[in-house]
């Protein structure tokens, strides 16, 4: 899955690029971004411990953050996220239902998540017009919303809180659960 991102990724930058529809804030944007993933990819597959002591060694190299979901239901589950990985990514990893449809391609709104604590949002890079666009898409817009696949799990998030809308417009039938891709 993480691979797969990067590389739809850097065929959007490439493509962005070639045709010239850069701005600064893009450029950097998609860069800081792609740097968040090769980050979490090197510290999730790097170990120079022998074997019985690989598992260890590599939960020492990787650095996590404590992140708590609340569903629509007040229900919340507490998880460790990777530095580097996204909210998105970390939700379908411990079966959290935030939904994904486009895998992360900033083109729906169903990962939509509220930041629960402004100190926590105002740690957050400021969104990129193509997330802002969607999010004007999005059930339930808060003044402290985000695409959970926006949001990089870095250090300083550490104990942040993220809630769950009620519901997220896409056009599945109601009741259907969809599955992680």
């Amino acid at each position: 899955m993480l691979l797969s991102r990067l590389s739809r990724l850097g065929a959007r930058i490439t493509g962005e690029a070639c045709r010239g529809n850069f701005s600064n804030t893009q450029r950097g944007y998609y860069e800081g971004t792609l740097n968040n993933y090769l980050y979490y990819l090197r510290n999730r597959t790097l170990s120079t411990t022998s074997s019985n002591n690989a598992q260890e060694g590599s939960e020492q190299q990787m650095e996590k953050i404590s992140v708590t979901f609340v569903d629509k239901d007040g229900e919340e589950k507490l998880i460790k996220v990777p530095v580097g990985m996204s909210m998105l990514e970390a939700a379908h990893e411990n079966d959290i239902e935030l939904e994904g449809a486009c895998e992360g391609s900033i083109a729906c709104s169903t990962c939509h998540v509220i930041v629960m604590d402004v100190n926590y949002y105002n740690k957050l890079e400021d969104p990129a017009d193509e997330e802002n666009d969607m999010l004007d898409l999005a059930f339930g817009l808060t003044q402290t919303s985000r695409l959970g696949c926006q949001v990089i799990a870095k250090p300083e998030l550490d104990g942040m809180r993220l809630a769950l809308p009620a519901a997220t417009r896409n056009f599945a039938i109601d009741g259907y659960i969809p599955k992680p891709h």
